[in-house]
């Protein structure tokens, strides 16, 4: 059974940083993407970031410059490295990975950014 799971959200206050992480268990083929979602209340889902296999990345404009996706294929996981957080950033935070046969969700972390 395929499982995600993210960690690393918090309370931080605006211009501090985090670290979220989402570990993959239980998937057995190559992960082409793995990508970060977040959703703040009463607001759609938004992509934040995503890298490729072959490390290619891709950030929304809200986050560039002050975010950093990494990932780490032996242990199929993925961060993102949150610095200069800002109150717009607060949402739950929802990691995704994508195989040739499947996507997986986790069920998201929460980040909270004070003014």
């Amino acid at each position: 059974q395929v499982q995600l799971v993210e960690s690393g959200g918090g309370l931080v206050q605006a211009g501090g940083s985090l670290r979220l992480s989402c570990a993959a268990s239980g998937i057995k083929t190559i992960i082409n993407a793995m990508t970060w979602y977040r959703q703040a209340p009463g607001k759609e889902r938004e992509l934040v970031a995503s890298i490729l296999s072959g490390d290619i990345t891709d950030y929304s404009d809200s986050v560039k410059g002050r975010f950093a996706i990494s990932r780490d294929n032996a242990k199929s996981t993925v961060y993102l490295q949150m610095n200069s957080l800002k109150p717009e950033d607060t949402a739950l935070y929802f990691c995704n990975m994508n195989t040739p046969w499947a996507n997986y969700w986790g069920q998201g972390t929460q980040v909270t950014v004070s003014s």
